[in-house]
């Protein structure tokens, strides 16, 4: 049984180019992957918490009852949270929403929009689909969140830098030019 320290990630209601600026610290996943496990991680496509976790990565904000169920397990499982970019930080271009009440939203993308082909007339509304919340949150709306990382996506050498300060535990110091988004 391995004794490295275990690290979760999860996309909620974003894009998935956080994660792609985690696989862009290049050569470095091999040393990441010398310092932790991923545990439940579409990284390595684990689906369930497995162990308690150190550090849980979370990408994206909560636009569904599914997002906040998904970010209050990481919660329960993660000693240490990180909102992962403008979406997990701000609600980021999925909050664009938060100014148009939800039933505009929903008739423009399931019965007016102009691409739109629904014959039956009708919002989805099965069981099955995840309910969508009033409005998009960041991720510290719902649970704590310990450390923000923002950018659209962070660069790569920020989420590095900023994992190997917590895995080491160090204080984080990040240079200006790695926070700084002009």
């Amino acid at each position: 049984m391995s004794t490295k320290p275990k690290v979760a990630t999860t996309s909620l209601a974003g894009c998935f180019g956080c994660h792609m600026s985690l696989l862009d610290i290049d050569d470095r996943i091999l040393k990441l992957i010398e310092l932790v496990d991923f545990n439940k991680s579409p990284i390595n496509d684990i689906k369930k918490f497995t162990d308690r976790c150190l550090v849980g990565i979370i990408e994206g904000g909560c636009s569904n009852e599914e997002n906040v169920h998904v970010l209050q397990d990481f919660r329960k499982h993660c000693d240490v949270i990180i909102a992962l970019g403008d979406c997990a930080t701000m609600g980021g271009l999925p909050a664009m929403r938060n100014h148009v009440p939800l039933k505009e939203c929903l008739e423009e993308a399931y019965l007016k929009g102009p691409t739109v082909y629904n014959p039956g007339g009708k919002v989805p509304g099965d069981a099955e689909l995840p309910l969508i919340l009033d409005k998009v949150y960041p991720c510290q709306e719902v649970v704590k969140v310990d450390l923000f990382l923002p950018g659209c996506p962070p660069p790569a050498d920020t989420i590095w830098q900023a994992l190997v300060a917590l895995l080491n535990n160090k204080p984080l110091e990040l240079p200006y030019e790695l926070i700084k988004y002009d």
